[in-house]
């Protein structure tokens, strides 16, 4: 099969030619064109649930599961790890087996490419908890690691946790050694010296970046500095305006790189869907009129309604870049920090033919989907 499509780096009519599920060749033409854009297909690593489904629940319905995932398709996202945050071992374990079966069993399944554990080894302390339930907050152990691991069927690409959380440093280096999963610093009340212990015994990526946290630091040292001053981290970003002020997102965009700054969603079941009163596991949470999701017993933001294709013309906004330089956060950049093969490069022979087309606005900065193209590959 052939896609044509305008590229986002030259503007240059590209014919892409795709067999067996990756791409084959990619053609230049020399000429350009009112054709839509083409790109590789968004990864999104962070995303608890979406079109009203919530991933933090064993009794979720497969049905419901695929459902969601035609929506996030839409959106431009091509592959996703469906995110599991803080609860009980029975929820965790029980969320982590239905998301695997589903992913087995699903004949859209294959868009859920790995899964994200975000606690339950976390900082306890208000603000870097976020909207973590203290009562499930606990010290790591390598043990409990291995039930999660089989529960989620070895689909667990990423783990994240607070490395001063008792037993987070011999848990880091043990799955370290392994070398499959990634380790992300997220909602940790860390200091220098534990980030560096981090670092060193094997962690690689910050989770939502400048989220989780203190409403006031130090001016420093703090742990977000320390976090984007290490050059071994990558960084996720929400760029839904709410989340991270723009200007704090150029700065951390210039401090990463644009090499190591991931464009997430951090979404919860609300996105894409109307205000109201939604779940996430155990938490209730309500979608406000201006797109914040909030706890309701407390009024703390419990994660986001942001989609992709909309975080993509927010992120060409807020750190001043190009269509393609914010496209390869939204791709190569996800790939490369969450360890995906064969999606590591832009638009390249043999990667997976994981394809969008899309119209971007220059004057309004809006992103348009037009077709999103999944590769049947896992």
């Amino acid at each position: 099969m052939v896609h044509t499509g305008r590229s986002p780096e030259t503007g240059e009519l590209l014919h892409i030619h795709d067999e067996n599920g990756r791409i084959l060749t990619v053609e230049e033409t020399g000429h350009s064109g009112d054709a839509p854009y083409i790109a590789p297909g968004m990864i999104d690593i962070q995303v608890n649930g979406f079109a009203g489904v919530d991933y933090n629940s064993p009794l979720t319905p497969h049905d419901e599961i695929a459902r969601s995932i035609e929506v996030i398709r839409s959106t431009g996202v091509t592959r996703f790890f469906p995110t599991v945050i803080t609860s009980s071992n029975e929820n965790t374990t029980g969320s982590l087996k239905n998301l695997a079966k589903a992913k087995r069993e699903l004949s859209v399944g294959n868009s859920m490419t790995r899964f994200h554990v975000e606690g339950p080894w976390i900082s306890p302390v208000d603000g870097p908890r976020g909207a973590h339930p203290v009562e499930h907050v606990r010290p790591a152990t390598i043990d409990e690691w291995k039930q999660f691991e089989d529960a989620a069927e070895g689909n667990i690409g990423i783990l994240t946790l607070a490395p001063e959380q008792e037993g987070a440093i011999p848990l880091i280096e043990h799955i370290a050694a392994e070398g499959r999963v990634v380790v992300a610093l997220g909602h940790c009340n860390a200091n220098t010296a534990q980030i560096k212990a981090a670092i060193q015994a094997g962690a690689t990526m910050s989770t939502h970046l400048g989220n989780g946290s203190h409403q006031v630091l130090a001016r420093f040292p703090n742990y977000i500095i320390d976090q984007m001053a290490s050059d071994e981290l990558c960084a996720g970003l929400i760029v839904d305006g709410i989340h991270l002020d723009p200007n704090f997102v150029k700065i951390a965009v210039r401090a990463k790189g644009l090499d190591k700054s991931i464009l997430i969603t951090d979404a919860v079941s609300p996105a894409n869907c109307p205000p109201g009163i939604y779940r996430i596991g155990d938490l209730e949470v309500e979608l406000t009129a201006e797109n914040r999701v909030e706890l309701t017993s407390s009024r703390r933001l419990a994660g986001s309604a942001l989609c992709m294709d909309q975080g993509l013309a927010n992120l060409i906004r807020f750190a001043g870049i190009s269509l393609y330089q914010a496209l390869r956060m939204a791709t190569v950049n996800a790939a490369v920090g969450a360890r995906l093969e064969h999606r590591q490069r832009f638009l390249e022979p043999g990667d997976l033919a994981d394809l969008i087309l899309f119209d971007h606005d220059a004057a309004s900065g809006d992103i348009h989907i037009r077709q999103t193209i999944c590769s049947p590959l896992s």
